[in-house]
């Protein structure tokens, strides 16, 4: 079973407009869309729509954290959250024009017993099964907190994919989790320095090897993703054709897509180029890609469409 861990999920309400904002003045709105949000929840749902089995773990809270749980449920994917006390899930508002500007808001205070919940939902997590650590914690939360789990489920058999920034992923590292996703500028700052070009993106991936990462993913945007495995050659895959018009949760639907490929017959191969392919096609949906454009970008792949 995959397990996916979301501290701080959030709806995301999408606003699309005729045009720019204008500050002061009242904008008005061509159509709105909500998402169910956070970067677990965005795995589980590309690996729901791929066929795969996931539950979904973390926080919730108020109305929106109701309305978060119920509509991921309705979607088929199992949940078990933690209902705080207090305060709200996040509701982060996205504004589309020719560009997207966001608002993502803080989301609610996450206390040590409610932690210690979660430490024991996790502690059912068995030999075999995957453990999805994606995305930012609250702001009141201790950077420590992946690699705490990490250590209280060290020696159990559990692959931990890991999907951070900064020392939310450096502190983890030494626990060796399965696989990581930076992409391009995360990878960048963890080095304090540009990422030039592929070549750079080799050395600082495999940086990040020696510093314990068994699999590191690099997503690169338009042009594609590379992967340094833990055996063999390193693998590097463009981008299919298809016109890009969200490129939001597409690093989580890599993960998604890599996942569900290595599942099915353990080649790292085959799992890029799913993951290569569940990645492009939320770039080219309005939100997370669906099943049927995730198959027909694979086929691009597989056939050589690419940019």
């Amino acid at each position: 079973m995959i397990y996916t861990v979301t501290f701080n999920p959030a709806l995301d309400y999408v606003v699309h407009t005729d045009g720019p904002i204008v500050a002061g003045e009242i904008n008005r709105s061509l159509k709105e869309e909500f998402y169910y949000g956070g970067k677990g929840i965005n795995v589980s749902l590309v690996l729901n729509s791929l066929g795969v089995d996931s539950i979904a773990l973390g926080f919730i809270a108020g109305f929106t954290g109701f309305a978060i749980e119920r509509g991921i449920r309705r979607k088929g994917i199992q949940t078990d959250f933690i209902m705080l006390e207090g305060g709200i899930s996040r509701i982060n508002v996205k504004i589309r024009h020719d560009q997207e500007t966001a608002i993502n808001t803080a989301g609610p205070r996450i206390s040590n017993d409610d932690v210690k919940a979660l430490l024991k939902k996790i502690d059912a997590i068995g030999e075999g099964d995957y453990l999805v650590l994606a995305g930012s914690v609250p702001s009141n939360m201790h950077d420590d907190i992946y690699e705490r789990i990490m250590r209280r489920i060290d020696g159990r058999g559990i692959k931990v994919v890991l999907d951070a920034e900064g020392e939310l992923l450096t502190k983890a590292l030494p626990l060796h989790p399965f696989l990581i996703k930076p992409n391009r500028q995360e990878l960048g700052r963890l080095f304090d320095t540009e990422i030039e070009d592929d070549d750079d993106v080799k050395k600082y991936a495999k940086e990040l090897q020696k510093q314990g990462a068994t699999n590191v993913l690099v997503s690169l945007g338009a042009d594609g993703a590379i992967l340094i495995p833990a055996e063999g050659k390193v693998k590097q895959i463009g981008v299919p054709e298809g016109r890009v018009i969200n490129t939001v949760g597409s690093g989580d639907a890599m993960i998604a897509g890599f996942l569900a490929g290595y599942l099915k017959n353990a080649d790292m191969g085959k799992a890029l180029n799913l993951g290569t392919a569940a990645a492009s096609a939320t770039a080219i949906s309005e939100g997370l890609g669906e099943k049927s454009t995730i198959m027909m970008q694979l086929e691009k792949i597989n056939n050589g469409l690419m940019l």
